[in-house]
């Protein structure tokens, strides 16, 4: 299934760089490649927007109901039975379906998973098995001198891929700054923080929540540096777009499902 996704996602990709570059926005420092994968990013966040759309309104939609239900769990605490009927009158009530915010996400988890091979070997997706021809593009981007391989990559003629410490190599960090490794860790901190904080509303505070949601506000980020300093820049270019995008989707669904309920 992966794999079916994998390959018509990889044709988009391969058709906007195309597009790219035959308008020549293929730079020195900026390669069509890189432009291809931003915009490709945003095409595909496009995309996913209505299924985002609707885990977003199942989300407030809990949180908005959340008053009754602790209402309920205070008052029939010792009859389950009751509690389940009551409950259950509750999302019919509002039109709140409890599952609303897993099934978008089940249906956009093997996409995202399918992208993200693209992403991670364009070389088979991309350019279908082209070596040669992926090896003569330029894959520059910004400060990167190769966004195929991580930012602090040090190829056999000693250059490092990224901005050089000064002939200084640090454990775990390498041999450049990690300025992509640090901003895909910020942005993914931003988006852990935007979505814990509605999660945390919508399961009503609950303690357990609250500590789970800050564990991974902590452990999200570093996973992703550690995660951005071992594998393609290219990769980490679309992390971050996709970050970014998804926080002010975030922000933009709940302000939208939100305000027609409060007043």
């Amino acid at each position: 299934m992966t794999n079916f996704l994998a390959t018509y996602l990889g044709k988009l990709l391969h058709f906007i760089y195309v597009a790219v570059n035959t308008i020549g926005l293929d730079f020195g420092f900026l390669s069509a490649f890189s432009i291809a994968i931003i915009i490709t990013t945003i095409i595909f966040k496009f995309l996913m927007v209505p299924l985002m759309g609707k885990q977003q309104k199942s989300m407030v939609e809990m949180q908005q109901i959340q008053p009754h239900l602790q209402e309920l769990q205070k008052k029939y605490k010792n009859e389950p039975k009751v509690l389940q009927t009551k409950t259950a009158e509750i999302y019919k009530e509002h039109g709140v379906n409890p599952l609303g915010g897993c099934l978008p996400l089940l249906i956009q988890f093997p996409i995202i998973i399918a992208y993200f091979g693209v992403m991670r070997d364009p070389i088979r997706y991309v350019f279908s098995g082209d070596q040669a021809f992926y090896d003569s593009l330029n894959h520059a981007f910004l400060w990167v001198k190769d966004i195929s391989v991580a930012e602090n990559f040090v190829a056999a003629d000693g250059v490092v891929n990224g901005i050089s410490m000064g002939g200084i190599s640090l454990p775990l960090i390498g041999a450049a700054i990690p300025i992509m490794a640090l901003v895909a860790a910020f942005t993914t901190y931003l988006m852990s923080k935007t979505t814990a904080a509605q999660q945390s509303s919508s399961s009503g505070g609950a303690d357990m929540a609250q500590s789970m949601n800050r564990s991974m506000m902590i452990m999200m980020p570093l996973m992703i540096f550690w995660f951005a300093l071992n594998y393609s820049t290219g990769l980490t270019i679309y992390w971050t777009i996709s970050n970014v995008f998804s926080v002010f989707q975030y922000k933009y669904f709940y302000a939208k499902y939100r305000k027609p309920k409060a007043e």
